[in-house]
């Protein structure tokens, strides 16, 4: 097919994604009710859950290692005791080809985490399961608002970083 100038028009490269591998990097869930034996009779738990994201390029072309970072506070809200801290960093190593070179950063730090999302939530609910606690089913993250929270944060902090300093 020619355009009306004879040119061929040029195709979007294709994009290209495989997950190679995927992995609990570090864990620890900490069940204060049992180590403490807090008793307090009736339980409100208030939860807390903070994601935070790492993505860096390996030594292998092509390849990205994508780290989930969730930090899951569970509280009593009648009288702010702990009732079980976890921490789990879940990664996976990507191959990804076709992405153009300025929206690699966004595609490592949205899509790659949303296809691990359902592993590590399945990990989150087992191991609170299993430490005592009803399991824990996280909400679905949106990456898309994470992302552009961050870039917003850099922003604001970046400016404030460059301007020069004043001697007197």
């Amino acid at each position: 097919m020619t355009e009306a100038n004879g040119a061929t028009p040029t195709a979007a490269p294709q994009v290209k994604m495989s997950v190679l591998a995927q992995y609990v990097r570090d864990m620890s869930f900490e069940n204060m009710v049992a180590q403490k034996g807090l008793t307090s009779g009736e339980v409100q738990p208030d939860i807390q859950v903070a994601v935070s994201l790492d993505a860096r390029k390996r030594a292998v072309e092509h390849q990205y290692e994508v780290i989930n970072k969730f930090r899951i506070t569970s509280k009593n809200k009648a009288t702010g005791d702990t009732l079980f801290l976890m921490e789990v960093d879940y990664g996976g190593v990507f191959h990804v080809e076709g992405v153009p070179e300025e929206q690699l950063h966004p595609f490592l730090l949205i899509e790659c985490p949303r296809m691990l999302f359902p592993f590590v939530r399945r990990i989150i609910s087992d191991v609170t399961r299993d430490g005592g606690f009803p399991p824990l089913n996280i909400d679905t993250v949106d990456y898309l608002a994470l992302y552009r929270q961050e870039l917003a944060r850099r922003s604001q902090v970046q400016p404030a970083a460059t301007q020069p300093e004043t001697v007197q």
